[in-house]
């Protein structure tokens, strides 16, 4: 019987601290990894073409693409790291070592708050296009939105850092066994996480864009009217503001999915006594996160023709010609 129960541990050798072995069905940890690893391919395919794209294209060099240039790099890190490490500890025990689990924990907070972070500059960036357009040239520049990007990774590298403290040094106190990657984080710390990455956030987003929404109903119906006396206004004013409805209306759905996919990563956390951040009590809360990563690229090709012009440049190699990247794609 004790021979049967050291096979079933990760690391025989340690008897009493070992954890024991992931044995779920075959056919559950084959769908795992073919699922894992074909959403992990197609995010790090696709995110790399909007990278390639916004960053290679002059005409792209705009301040709302910036942020889903921002935004293309975390979904990016997700596909290339996080999905990786999932399938990982989905299906096996974790044989990397407690440095390389901190590290995983460590980046995995990163790319998730600054996912968040960004939606909630596109928010912003919707909102001054939509509400304030008269200004939104002066107050939304690339040198504002690029420091804006940087301080965004920052707080980000800053919090995360500051969350995960004591971690790497004193792995025993947070790994409940050797052979598995969670980090196990107190009540009043996992509120706070709650807090500053979820309900806070989305809050923001939800009144900027209910406040959008209102806007564009009005200015609709402002554009049906026939008020003589701001025939010239209304002839000016709503042909500036198409196309920044339009993009608002498309990014509207980015955010909508992400909040949707993104939802139920912190749920589990206002029903569970503590927050896990690298191992999770359903298969399903990290497969909408990871979803929504692959996603957002897929929402970039169904409503942006620019995006479709710059894949099939990047795809037959024309980008590698001579001044490609002053083509004209818009």
């Amino acid at each position: 019987m004790e021979t049967q129960v050291r096979e079933e541990l990760c690391f025989p050798q340690l008897f009493n601290t070992s954890c024991r072995k992931l044995t779920p069905p075959w056919f559950e940890v084959l769908l795992i990894h073919i699922l894992l690893s074909s959403i992990s391919l197609l995010t790090v395919a696709l995110n790399l073409l909007v990278i390639i794209s916004v960053s290679h294209f002059r005409q792209l060099h705009t301040p709302t693409n910036i942020l889903l240039l921002s935004l293309a790099v975390s979904d990016f890190l997700v596909g290339l790291l996080l999905i990786p490490g999932a399938i990982l500890q989905k299906t096996s025990c974790w044989f990397l070592g407690d440095f390389l689990c901190s590290l995983y924990s460590y980046l995995e907070l990163i790319i998730i708050s600054s996912s968040v972070g960004d939606m909630v500059l596109i928010s912003v960036d919707r909102y001054v296009a939509i509400c304030d357009p008269l200004h939104y040239t002066s107050r939304i520049t690339m040198n504002r939105v690029k420091f804006c990007v940087h301080l965004c990774w920052l707080c980000c590298v800053s919090y995360s850092l500051l969350f995960t403290k004591g971690f790497p040094t004193q792995p025993d106190r947070y790994i409940p066994c050797y052979g598995e990657c969670v980090l196990v984080v107190g009540y009043i710390a996992g509120i706070v996480d709650l807090v500053l990455t979820f309900i806070v956030p989305v809050t923001v987003i939800v009144v900027l864009y209910l406040r959008i929404f209102a806007v564009a109903v009005s200015q609709a119906r402002a554009m049906r009217s026939h008020i003589t006396a701001v025939t010239l206004q209304l002839s000016v004013t709503p042909k500036a503001k198409k196309s920044e409805l339009k993009a608002a209306r498309t990014l509207g759905v980015l955010v909508v999915v992400f909040l949707i996919c993104f939802s139920p990563y912190y749920c589990i956390s206002l029903a569970a006594d503590n927050l896990l951040t690298a191992s999770y009590a359903s298969f399903m809360v990290p497969m909408f996160y990871f979803l929504n990563s692959c996603l957002n690229p897929v929402i970039y090709a169904f409503f942006y023709p620019w995006f479709r012009k710059a894949v099939k440049l990047i795809v037959t190699l024309q980008i590698l010609q001579p001044g490609s990247s002053e083509a004209n794609i818009l």
